[in-house]
């Protein structure tokens, strides 16, 4: 087995067994190599460890399930993904989501924060370099349907010097970037994360004033601070409009353009 066929096992076994209480020994016995093998081709690839990802993973799933299953008690969620309190649970949600199970219950919608890996693309041994898929098979159609929409792209500025503070307070300022685009966003917008820190808002309407408005909404939010361990920190994102222009709608092409949409509007930002 090659290591991007060890790489995939892994992330395929994680997926199956987020209910279950599996740690990274139990995966590498899964893919039948070692933990310490498995463990040093997981960071190298993902820039964190095997237990990091189980975690994030459990708790965005955690977070989908209090928003999807408005008759399921919190303590039963937190139940399904391993955690034995209430207390334990809203602790560590809260160091992830930024607020607790009950006050996300109340969101409009669900966005994963932290969406499923499904390994590396290409042939041959890992590199850092070769990009990561994330399952986001549930918005082929919403893209089908919408192919002539338009999306309103976000970038959080200075991403960088926000981990340089502590990476838990980017974590942090990722949430809050998310939080405020889904108040933008009309009831039939949807918002998914394309990036470490890019976000794409799918709007409902091919009037790109409407995308506009929304677009000026969230840039009305630009330098007001954000909490993390009592100190306030400055956010800033890089907002614009775009519509999709290829000619095949797939997802190789279709984020391909949205990165580089991303990026003109970054650039034009920082120009500015």
């Amino acid at each position: 087995m090659n290591k991007m066929e060890l790489l995939v096992d892994a992330l395929e076994y994680m997926e199956k067994h987020l209910k279950d209480n599996i740690k990274t020994e139990d995966v590498a016995a899964a893919c039948y190599c070692s933990r310490s093998t498995l463990e040093k081709l997981f960071r190298y690839v993902n820039h964190m460890s095997i237990r990091e990802y189980l975690v994030r993973r459990r708790l965005t799933r955690a977070a989908h399930d209090i928003v999807c299953e408005p008759d399921t008690g919190i303590l039963e969620i937190a139940l399904r993904y391993g955690y034995g309190t209430n207390e334990s649970f809203t602790r560590a949600f809260r160091g992830f989501w930024n607020c607790k199970p009950s006050e996300f219950r109340g969101a409009r919608r669900f966005s994963e924060l932290f969406p499923r890996l499904t390994g590396p693309l290409g042939e041959g041994d890992v590199t850092m370099t070769e990009r990561k898929r994330v399952d986001i098979s549930e918005l082929y159609d919403l893209f089908q349907e919408r192919r002539s929409c338009c999306f309103v792209l976000c970038d959080i500025k200075h991403m960088i010097a926000i981990n340089e503070i502590s990476h838990k307070a980017g974590d942090v300022a990722i949430v809050e970037a998310l939080r405020r685009i889904q108040d933008a966003a009309g009831e039939n917008d949807v918002v998914f994360r394309i990036g470490g820190d890019q976000f794409a808002l799918l709007t409902d309407s091919e009037d790109k004033r409407y995308a506009d408005s929304l677009a000026e909404m969230i840039k009305s939010s630009n330098e007001r601070p954000f909490v993390w361990e009592e100190k306030e920190i400055p956010l800033t994102l890089h907002v614009g409009v775009t519509r999709f222009d290829g000619k095949r709608l797939g997802y190789d092409e279709l984020f391909h353009q949205l990165h580089i949409a991303i990026l003109d509007i970054t650039k034009r930002n920082c120009s500015l």
